[in-house]
């Protein structure tokens, strides 16, 4: 099975932008679900639904794809699963190193659908001397003295860093040095890397904060029309009528004289 040191994706190379990459998992989501239901076919309206995105952008990410759907019928869900996963390198195996098994590193260590989605763990890796041997979702932890070893012997490539924010820049420097070229991030912190090293960053505060955002404004927007409303209710209500009307000499009468 090849490895992630040998084999590269190809997006880059053909020219499909970031942003249609970006959403790739996404279609590749929802393309599974329907797979996993025997749903044959699926239109752009139907998938773009499922994905969260406008179906005028999905058949434009898809004609980088080369797959333009059949009118009348829908995309082909297998075929399209098959074309992302490739487009995404998920063909193929991608040994993968997290480093910091604390919290957060064990919770990753046990989520389930790395191997399902093509990644596999190759190795759990602390600075904690004591965690050393300790057994994580079935894998021994290993200290991080042998992480250069650890990188080499598995072909990985890319390394998933959980460690506190001080010590992941020099967790970094030591993937990079040993081989790897793609980092997802989980550290509140930001990372400097050469050019030719991607990284990924995920901090959950910063999404925590991006919702308490959108929260405020709506709290805000919220308490605005309900001022609005109250504000309208107290004013007082009033009806003309031909009687009560009126004119640049007094009252208007109700009937005019002929």
């Amino acid at each position: 099975m090849a490895t992630g040191r040998t084999h590269r994706p190809a997006t880059r190379s053909r020219g499909i932008p970031e942003a249609t990459v970006a959403r790739l998992p996404l279609y590749l989501r929802a393309l599974t679900a329907l797979s996993e239901r025997s749903v044959p076919t699926v239109s752009s309206e139907e998938l773009a639904a499922a994905a969260g995105v406008n179906s005028a952008k999905l058949r434009k990410d898809f004609s980088y794809l080369g797959s333009y759907g059949t009118r009348g019928v829908g995309y082909d869900v297998e075929y399209l699963v098959y074309q992302i996963s490739r487009e995404l390198g998920l063909t193929q195996d991608w040994p993968v190193v997290i480093v910091g098994i604390g919290n957060l590193g064990a919770a990753l260590a046990n989520y389930g659908g790395f191997a399902s989605r093509g990644f596999r763990v190759a190795a759990l890796i602390d600075a904690d001397p004591e965690m050393a041997g300790k057994p994580v979702a079935g894998m021994p932890v290993q200290h991080t003295d042998e992480l250069e070893k650890i990188i080499e012997d598995n072909g990985v490539s890319i390394g998933v860093i959980a460690t506190p924010a001080g010590a992941a820049q020099q967790v970094s420097e030591r993937l990079i040095a040993a081989g790897v070229t793609s980092i997802l991030n989980f550290a509140p912190t930001v990372l400097t890397v050469p050019d030719g090293v991607d990284v990924r960053k995920v901090d959950l505060s910063i999404e925590l904060q991006i919702l308490a955002f959108h929260e405020q404004r709506k709290a805000g927007e919220g308490a605005a029309a309900a001022a609005a409303a109250a504000a309208a209710a107290q004013q007082p209500v009033v009806r003309a009528s031909a009687a009560g009307r009126k004119g640049p000499d007094g009252d208007v009468p109700a009937v005019m004289p002929a």
